[in-house]
């Protein structure tokens, strides 16, 4: 049978010789050629598109059935005219109708169907192809947008006003429940067409399209589903919406934060060293052992920087004279002060007094930083004048206790990857990259016009870049990993930690609240009062984890509307909210891990901030506990008490929701079943916080670092073998060697690992060999072969060039699955314990009884014969 090709351009679309729908496209499109031939290498291609293309407008092609002699793609000066009195005739005159037999009108409207659907992929395959790529057609459109006309006052003001009239009219438009419908497929179709697009415009338009559903969700809460009539109903369904309200704020501010990153490039630094400028290093430490101290020191030391101009500190609120020996032992300064006011701040601004070179570097003590490190960040201190302020990434090479108890180190992102990775990015984008405590660099001039380290709050580092922008200096953030270090080992500690955290920021909102006072611009003051307000979600959060039990346990609806107006008003807010974040958040966060990480800190934020609010002075510092290890895996029962608690209220929540669906009215049962899904994705967050708590044992000394570096091994027998580490460690490495590694095991060799000039060579012992794999054990290293071993292991600058770029963005539905996994694995290890519990109880409780038992009296054997029986 003979094959024609319907060719748009130079594309072809094949068909059989029964084509009548060929015609029919050929007469209302722009074919340009009929050919009789075409490659059989296009036909997969052909088809692969055809299924796989989305259609492009029904109505265009309706249109063009309505105007049969009229070429809507190609309009000549007289085809308006044509078109003003085809439409008055078809208004005046009814053409008479054809009539047909039903079977085949409803065969005619199945061809028009398909008809229209294939030319619709044949149209839109022919407008990419005139653009040669849809990536092509975005550019234009952002060429477009940075248009200069657009920079007009007068334009904006227009453009402005007529969108924020229209978003208003969208989100406060009441519609039933069809038109609410419709109106949530248009959304979201929008959004997926939009999703196929790259670049900061497409971002923007799914900003847009998620803060629509969000807000007209909100407007339709708060106008339609309060219960007015009932002070129960209105009382807790106020605080639910107080509650959104809260959320929907913190979404919209994030939204505004982090729309257009600025992702900032490292500053070349002049080939004149003579201009580059002295640098001090300080280095805090109050209580940390010098195992973790140490290799942060030598680390420093190999940075790659004039030595004239480069001055380390090691500042020991601790004054110990094991830390001052060894300051004098590797040749650094050493400075402790008579007492500890002020905690890490007054440590800091004691050796700002006593110091003089023109920018500081702070590292916390267990932060090792890369010998490229001041390299890679004073170039902008060079190009901006203005600048004071330049903080970098803080990367963990341990497992924090998220990562470790999930087992999930560096396959899902911790708490810490998206502020680091996508927020300060776009706070920098509004000069409102702020100090995070280490791994920085600040100007002394302007560190000194301010008075210093803030010592007000606990939060002294994102207090003191206040005060920096408050005085009309820059700040930046530069997002190349340069240092890592160690994260809270438990669960308590990690705990700990943030709500000294949120202490502070919420000290800071009291006293010198961002929205308030002078310096600041309306984007730092937005970036500034997001992060404070980010750390009050506590109270939101538990009031989500119990609101649906208001109507199961007590019978109150907290929203007066029926199950399916809360569906089509709550799902496109969620879902939209949902697809942004995982388009902007990448593989910096996934979905649905947020929640997990805000109910593991609600109960202890929430009375960290309400304190706060009411007394901001408040509070003292703590040291987060770092380094330490954990021997024998147990379950945290005094850390996961709120959780447990609100594990408890959820499973009776849902019980009481099976009872309500067997015996309450049918009208109910969709509102229930609502409830009872809310309650089980409840349960499902709570079951991963209950996994969190059950702490995993960590019993290294030192962490493996993965590395492949070249190694040569000369055995005890003379022989060289090349090898390439798998990873390294301070007090070991592994490695992978081309030959077998067969009866190697236990002997002393020489190694060297590394490239020229850094070269560790030492001697170790085999402690494990398995086929083309071995382990070592170093011998004791001099204090030279420890700096080269550490420079091999933290120190280079590469070291952490791909410890976040192998892993894949964010796919919902994967983490959607995971996040239900870990859930029910929690439940598993809770219950797991529980039972051991009850066991030890019942031992412990029979044990009690056999004492009680023993003491009572009993009829001695030689008279139980004389007793008479009953």
């Amino acid at each position: 049978m003979e094959l024609l090709t319907l060719r748009y351009g130079d594309r072809y679309y094949p068909r059989t010789s029964k084509r009548k729908w060929i015609m029919a496209a050929a007469s209302h499109s722009n074919v340009t050629h009929i050919s009789p031939q075409r490659p059989r290498t296009q036909r997969s291609h052909w088809l692969a598109r055809l299924l796989l293309a989305k259609p492009l407008n029904y109505f265009q092609w309706r249109l063009a059935l309505l105007i049969p002699h009229v070429n809507l793609g190609y309009l000549r000066p007289l085809d308006p005219l044509r078109i003003l009195l085809q439409i008055i005739w078809l208004l005046l005159v009814i053409p008479p109708a054809y009539r047909r037999p039903p079977f085949l009108q409803r065969m005619q409207r199945a061809t028009g169907k398909a008809n229209a659907w294939l030319l619709c992929h044949l149209s839109r395959y022919r407008l990419l192809h005139q653009t040669n790529n849809h990536q092509q057609l975005l550019q234009r459109v952002e060429q477009l947008a940075v248009h200069p006309f657009w920079r007009l006052a007068p334009v904006r003001f227009t453009l402005y006003a007529v969108a924020s009239i229209l978003i208003l009219f969208i989100v406060t438009t009441p519609m039933s429940t069809l038109p609410q419908a419709l109106f949530v497929l248009l959304l979201w179709g929008m959004a997926m067409i939009i999703g196929q697009f790259k670049g900061n415009l497409a971002n923007l338009l799914l900003i847009l399209l998620s803060a629509i559903a969000s807000t007209r969700y909100l407007w339709w809460r708060a106008i339609n589903t309060l219960n007015w009539d009932n002070m129960i109903n209105l009382t807790l369904g106020i605080g639910l919406l107080a509650a959104e309200i809260y959320i929907w704020l913190v979404l919209i501010l994030a939204f505004i934060q982090i729309a257009w990153p600025l992702r900032r490039p490292s500053a070349p630094l002049p080939d004149d060293k003579t201009l580059w400028p002295a640098v001090d290093v300080f280095i805090p430490t109050y209580n940390e052992p010098m195992k973790i101290v140490r290799p942060t020191v030598l680390a420093t030391m190999n940075m790659d920087w004039p030595e004239d101009k480069l001055n380390i500190y090691l500042l020991d609120d601790g004054r110990r004279q094991e830390f001052k020996t060894f300051a004098e032992e590797v040749g650094i300064h050493y400075m402790a002060r008579p007492d500890n006011r002020h905690a890490k701040a007054g440590n800091l601004n004691y050796a700002l007094e006593r110091t003089q070179s023109e920018l500081i570097t702070i590292f916390d003590c267990d932060h090792i930083p890369t010998r490229s490190f001041l390299q890679t960040n004073v170039g902008w201190f060079l190009k901006d004048p203005k600048l004071a302020l330049l903080q970098t990434p803080h990367l963990f090479y341990s497992p924090d206790p998220f990562e470790r108890n999930l087992d999930n180190f560096r396959r899902t992102p911790n708490e810490n990857e998206l502020f680091y990775g996508v927020i300060q990015e776009g706070n920098d984008f509004w000069n409102a990259a702020f100090f995070c405590g280490s791994c920085a660099l600040l100007r002394r001039g302007p560190l000194e016009e301010i008075g210093g380290v803030a010592t007000e709050t606990l939060t002294e580092d994102a207090h003191t870049a206040l005060r920096l922008h408050r005085e009309g200096y820059n700040s930046a953030y530069l997002n190349i990993p340069q240092a890592a270090g160690l994260a809270p080992e438990s669960l308590s500690a990690y705990v700990g930690q943030r709500i000294r955290w949120a202490r502070g920021m919420i000290q800071i909102l009291r006293i010198d609240n961002p929205l308030f006072g002078k310096g600041l611009s309306l984007g730092q003051r937005l970036c500034y009062f997001t992060a404070m307000l980010y750390f009050l979600t506590g109270i939101p959060r538990l009031v989500f984890l119990t609101a649906p039990l208001a109507f199961l346990i007590l019978h109150v609806y907290i929203i007066h509307a029926p199950a399916q107006m809360i569906l089509l008003y709550v799902l496109p807010h969620l879902l939209h909210s949902n697809l942004t974040n995982a388009r902007l958040q990448g593989k910096y966060r996934y979905s649905f891990w947020a929640e997990v990480y805000e109910s593991v800190l609600a109960w202890y934020i929430a009375r960290a901030t309400i304190v706060a609010l009411f007394a901001p002075h408040k509070g003292s510092f703590n040291v987060t506990a770092k380094g330490g290890l954990i021997e024998q895996q147990h379950f945290d029962w005094e850390i996961a008490r709120p959780s447990l608690v609100l594990t408890g209220l959820n499973v009776i929540g849902l019980l009481f929701g099976i009872w309500r669906l067997i015996e309450n009215p049918a009208n109910e049962t969709a509102i229930v079943m609502l409830n009872i899904g809310w309650t089980f994705y409840n349960l499902v967050i709570l079951g991963v916080t209950l996994s969190v708590a059950t702490e995993t044992r960590q019993t290294r000394n030192s962490h493996r670092i993965p590395a492949r570096l070249p190694a040569l091994l000369q055995l005890e027998d003379g022989r060289v073998l090349e090898a390439e580490t798998l990873d390294l460690s301070e007090g070991g490495v592994a490695l992978h060697l081309d030959v077998p590694a067969d009866g190697l095991l236990n002997q002393k060799i020489e190694i060297s690992i590394g490239k020229t000039p850094t070269i560790l060579r030492c001697s170790a012992r085999i402690v494990r060999s398995h086929e083309h794999q071995i382990g070592l054990l170093f011998d004791p290293l001099t204090l030279e072969d420890e700096a080269r071993l550490i420079e091999c292991i933290y120190g280079r600058a590469d070291a952490w060039k791909d410890w976040v770029t192998d892993r894949p963005r964010d796919r919902p539905l994967r983490a959607m699955l995971d996040v239900l996994r870990t859930g029910l694995t929690g439940f598993h290890r809770v219950s797991y314990v529980l039972l051991r519990r009850m066991v030890s109880v019942y031992t412990q409780g029979h044990k009690f009884l056999s004492w009680v038992y023993s003491l009572l009296p009993r009829t001695p054997n030689h008279l139980q014969s004389r007793v008479d029986p009953p």
